[in-house]
């Protein structure tokens, strides 16, 4: 064991499962106060299923075995059958490899949670969850990161989910939300700001376990990604914050935030492969394309995606898969065969980026709209329109965020009108 590596890709593991909690402050705090108890919870829950699905089939349909470059095999159920002390090129125990990819397929399908809050009934989604872990997210992981997978051997250059978590969540968003239908009443109010930039932080700093710890060691290559992951969500954060002021008028912390995340989103297939000016250009370029998206281009295809998850995640995460075509170089990473086209290596990178984030669009739009389609037989999708109309919170959980509100205004009412009507000594 490389003592080193390993607890390198041990803290990265508890920093990019640090990033669940984060998705849930940012989500519960960008909804409204009616939905906010169901929408972190139906993030955190994630947690908890996507454990023990990848420990029991996950990691095996992922790494183990093949079949057709697509999938893995059931042979090591339950982890059955695999030395967890054998190491890896990097001296890292298996066990602690397949600890950090379990936090990938924690995170990935939370992200889509933001796509459909409000509307879908929580058993649904968790048979979703189930469903889509099987049959999408663990075939992408094999496609992309397994050395026998197809796309991989096509040449993808994804380093640290672009394809496997980033469109992959945003599509099946879109397709989620497509299918489930527009809110009744949709709300522009924000439960709690504070709440969405805690939110944005912690998952700022998570990320830098997501996309150094791809390096799965302490490395030159690690200290790269940890830079370019740096430079493109301070360039994302502050051109989203120009367009605002250009476009509105005035800059906001919502949209400061949500360019933060593009940012991020649009570095994490090339962080491990570009330059910092590379990088630069990329968090620039993912927030321009996210932006026209949600201001210009959402409303037109009349998809009611509540957070804009396929507008930030996917749409950022096409835009940054693509651009390693443009920006990779040799210079960052010698494991590379092809140069992208800014560094002499032609349309071929780029051509493969294009190919493998096409293919990745319609493996995951045909599969979730399969998916939905066979769970609609057997569960309702979508909560009664009353229910959607008193909040999930309430019908879904009964539970409040806010309880303790009620009763605090219940007691300022009450000595409100103590006050008002208390008699003075001439009344006695």
């Amino acid at each position: 064991m490389n003592v080193t590596n390993t607890l390198f890709l041990i803290i990265s593991s508890i920093l990019v499962l640090f990033m669940t909690t984060g998705l849930a402050f940012f989500y519960g705090g960008l909804v409204s106060q009616k939905n906010v108890v169901n929408t972190m919870l139906s993030v955190f829950v994630m947690t908890g299923i996507a454990i023990i699905l990848w420990i029991s089939v996950g990691y095996s349909l992922s790494f183990e075995g093949n079949i057709y470059g697509i999938i893995g095999n059931l042979h090591n159920f339950f982890m059955n059958n695999i030395r967890m002390g054998s190491l890896n090129d990097q001296k890292i125990p298996t066990m602690v490899f397949s600890g950090f990819e379990m936090t990938f397929a924690i995170i990935t399908p939370a992200l889509f949670v933001g796509s459909i809050v409000g509307r879908i009934k929580f058993n649904f989604l968790l048979s979703f969850l189930i469903l889509w872990s099987v049959l999408i997210y663990y075939p992408m992981v094999h496609l992309v990161w397994s050395s026998q997978g197809l796309l991989a051997g096509l040449g993808i250059l994804d380093f640290a989910g672009g394809t496997v978590v980033h469109i992959n969540a945003g599509i099946t968003g879109l397709i989620l939300s497509a299918v489930l239908g527009k809110r009744i009443k949709p709300s522009n109010t924000h439960y709690s700001l504070p709440w969405v930039l805690i939110g944005t932080v912690i998952l700022w700093i998570g990320w830098y376990g997501f996309n150094s710890g791809s390096a799965l060691g302490i490395s030159n290559i690690a200290v790269q990604a940890a830079m370019t992951t740096t430079v493109s969500t301070g360039s994302a954060m502050v051109t989203w914050m120009i367009l605002d002021m250009i476009i509105s008028g005035k800059p906001n912390l919502v949209g400061v935030c949500t360019g933060t995340l593009c940012g991020l989103v649009g570095i994490t297939p090339a962080c491990g492969f570009v330059t910092l000016a590379g990088s630069f250009w990329i968090g620039i370029f993912s927030t321009l394309s996210s932006y026209i998206f949600i201001h210009y281009f959402k409303d037109k295809i009349g998809i009611d995606d509540t957070l804009d998850v396929f507008g930030c995640h996917g749409i950022s995460g096409i835009t940054g898969s693509i651009l390693v075509g443009l920006f990779a170089t040799k210079y960052v990473n010698p494991i590379i065969s092809h140069n992208g086209l800014f560094y002499g290596g032609g349309w071929y990178q780029v051509g493969i980026q294009v190919l493998t984030t096409v293919i990745t669009i319609i493996f995951v739009s045909a599969m979730t709209f399969i998916i939905i389609k066979v769970l609609c037989l057997f569960i309702p999708m979508r909560v009664e329109p009353k229910e959607e109309k008193i909040g999930l919170d309430k019908s879904e959980q009964d539970e409040e965020a806010d309880y303790t509100v009620n009763i605090s205004n219940q007691l300022a009412n009450s000595h409100s009108y103590v006050s008002m009507h208390k008699p003075d000594q001439r009344d006695r």
